[in-house]
């Protein structure tokens, strides 16, 4: 028999879509830019391997790139150290290894909802208590902290927060963040802070960190998607000092070290600076605004643009027999015309009557989903 604690863990519904996309369809599914990391990274990569760098490293990472990371997030902590770094195989590990370090049977575990797919098979794996909060379109996608703090119990050990957010693309203020800690220190709680996208954030808006601005905060970031290097596998943690020691026994235990080639890849990606991402960036604000427009021409939609991410999370209100169409029906009958996107549901019950489009493929394709969105949604009474 397998173990209980696999019973309810399934595959997150973002793949079930991406599985079912036909040759032909237009892809707005998966969170994976549309471009190749830095060369020079690649020629890293290249180099480390015939260099004979094909060993074991250390448990967190090699120290030049705890150093580089270091150096690139005191943006936010300027007395960050390396010793308060620990590279990971994944921003999804650094998740991982967060909870394990943190959670104990029973805890309360406060979630975002809608929320990134991994937040709550992680917190079940680690045995902890889901208790959700909800970020809803009329507020911008932020969270209520009123409700947020109502919900805090004498067991909540841990907060997940995720800013910018997947899937919504709503993002924290300066006032929500310094709430959060608040709310955390008053509780004893720790804050798990996904910011894997703090870099993907479009101009006049601003990414408000946890680094640095709380004792019991744990920093979670990528290559994925700093770098378009989603296929690497690599990301990292930082927090204090008192709490590094832990997390370290956490990763070791689940991965030993991470990939030493890509390390040289990503330290020579930071070495480029944020040329890269700035192009990136600038290209992701002209598509979101493309599909935040088109959506909102689509009868029985709404969206609000996106302040960072690549992502878009419209609400419908569309009808069939009287009876609002469900998001998981609805993404699978688009998915049938030839348009992949992500059912709402996939990231929580916070998630039905909306949908996921991640516009990281070309303006001309997205373009071309919005038209069969709109030709698929015209039976549908709304």
């Amino acid at each position: 028999m397998f173990s209980s604690r696999m019973e309810g863990i399934e595959l997150s519904g973002i793949r079930k879509m991406f599985d079912l996309a036909s040759e032909g369809s237009v892809n707005l599914g998966l969170g994976e830019p549309d471009f190749q990391p830095p060369a020079e990274a690649i020629e890293a990569v290249v180099n480390a391997m015939k260099g004979g760098l094909n060993k074991y490293g250390p448990t967190n990472g090699i120290l030049p790139l705890r150093e580089a990371i270091a150096y690139r997030m005191r943006r936010y902590w300027k007395d960050i150290l390396p010793e308060n770094i620990i590279v990971t195989t994944s921003g999804s590990e650094a998740l991982f290894s967060g909870m394990l370090a943190t959670v104990d049977p029973g805890d309360g575990v406060l979630l975002p909802d809608p929320r990134f797919v991994m937040y709550q098979p992680h917190t079940k794996l680690c045995g902890g208590a889901e208790v959700p909060y909800e970020l809803r379109i009329e507020n911008d996608f932020r969270p209520d902290m009123e409700y947020l703090e109502r919900s805090m119990g004498d067991n909540t050990k841990v907060i997940v927060v995720n800013s910018p957010n997947n899937p919504t693309g709503g993002m924290l203020t300066r006032q929500d963040r310094d709430d959060l800690v608040d709310i955390a220190r008053e509780h004893s709680s720790f804050i798990l802070s996904d910011e894997v996208y703090d870099s993907i954030v479009f101009p006049g808006n601003i990414h408000y960190s946890f680094l640095g601005k709380y004792e019991n905060a744990i920093h979670v970031n990528s290559f994925s998607k700093l770098y378009a290097m989603t296929g690497w596998r690599l990301g990292f943690m930082a927090a204090e000092k008192g709490l590094i020691e832990k997390l370290s026994l956490a990763h070791y235990h689940i991965v030993a070290c991470p990939n030493t080639p890509i390390e040289y890849g990503a330290l020579a990606a930071l070495k480029t600076g944020d040329g890269f991402i700035e192009r990136m960036v600038e290209e992701f604000q002209t598509r979101s605004r493309i599909i935040t427009k088109r959506l909102n021409e689509i009868p029985g939609f709404t969206a609000i643009q996106p302040p960072g991410t690549f992502y878009s999370f419209p609400k419908y209100e569309l009808y069939e027999g009287g009876n609002l169409v469900k998001s998981q029906d609805l993404a699978m009958e688009l998915a049938k015309s030839g348009l992949i996107c992500s059912p709402g549901t996939a990231f929580g019950p916070g998630g039905e009557h909306y949908l996921r489009f991640s516009f990281v493929n070309s303006r001309e394709n997205i373009m071309k989903g919005m038209d069969i969105l709109e030709s698929t949604t015209g039976k549908y009474q709304h």
